[in-house]
């Protein structure tokens, strides 16, 4: 009995410890910046509300997005609010005067006047129901979509594409950044996959039977196929094929950088 007891005990006792590294993946860290000659403070914020089959969220000039399926039937918010400034108080008074906005199914922040040298930015990790509508965008930050099923659009400026185990109607784009595509299942459930890039290289993994009509390019960079395909003619800088037994289209192209394709790891 006495063993058991101090068994459940080391459970509970490593429980916090598993929290504090989930937190640390999104959360919040004061600090200095640029060689200590700024001050930066951060407060993590958290909002729920229903779902009406789409969500909107705007990133606004500074701050990433990532969208998370869940199996609940609402949506939760958490939001990263961080400010910079030149003493701490001020950071933290910019950081008490941003207001987050989650209503109509739409999602955005407001906040003070920002100068050159002095802002501040709101990040977003959004769990949403599986089966629904995303219209997502960012200026100077990354998005990121795993596992949601719908009519699916993404823009960004500045920052790097997640897609993961999605289907449905996907499509977007970001300026400068790369995209990784996950692919899962046995083709695509939906109508098209179509992720593009202006600078940054494009990384695919598919499971290895996966079928598609799959089609490629970039302007500047290489083409690299790790998975068997039938190719008629000579690969160059663009290629449009079928994978498999081919299916809906996997459209994705770059103009400066590579794109690679692989089988997912067993």
């Amino acid at each position: 009995m006495r063993i058991s007891t101090l068994t459940v005990m080391a459970v509970f006792a490593a429980l916090p410890a598993l929290a504090q590294r989930q937190e640390r993946a999104f959360g919040c860290n004061d600090g200095n910046n640029n060689g200590g000659r700024q001050f930066r403070h951060c407060e993590m914020r958290e909002q729920s509300t229903g779902f009406a089959g789409r969500l909107t969220v705007d990133g606004g000039m500074n701050g990433g997005v990532s969208v998370k399926g869940w199996d609940q039937a609402g949506v939760m918010v958490r939001a990263k609010v961080e400010a910079n400034a030149d003493d701490l108080a001020t950071a933290q008074s910019m950081v008490s005067q941003v207001r987050i906005d989650l209503s109509a199914g739409q999602v955005s922040a407001s906040g003070p006047s920002q100068l050159n040298h002095q802002g501040w930015s709101v990040s977003y990790e959004i769990f949403v129901p599986r089966q629904g509508d995303l219209s997502l965008k960012a200026h100077n930050g990354g998005i990121s979509i795993t596992d949601v099923r719908g009519n699916i659009q993404f823009d960004t400026m500045n920052g790097g594409v997640s897609l993961k185990r999605l289907a449905g109607n996907v499509e977007g784009k970001t300026m400068n950044g790369g995209l990784q595509i996950e692919l899962a299942g046995a083709r695509w459930d939906g109508n098209k996959l179509d992720a593009r890039t202006t600078n940054g290289g494009v990384n695919i993994t598919m499971p290895e039977n996966y079928s598609a009509h799959f089609e490629g390019s970039t302007v500047n960079g290489s083409l690299n196929l790790g998975i068997p395909m039938t190719v008629r003619g000579e690969i160059s800088r663009s290629l449009s094929t079928e994978i498999g037994g081919g299916g809906p289209t996997i459209h994705v192209e770059t103009m400066n950088g590579g794109v690679n394709v692989k089988r997912a790891a067993m």
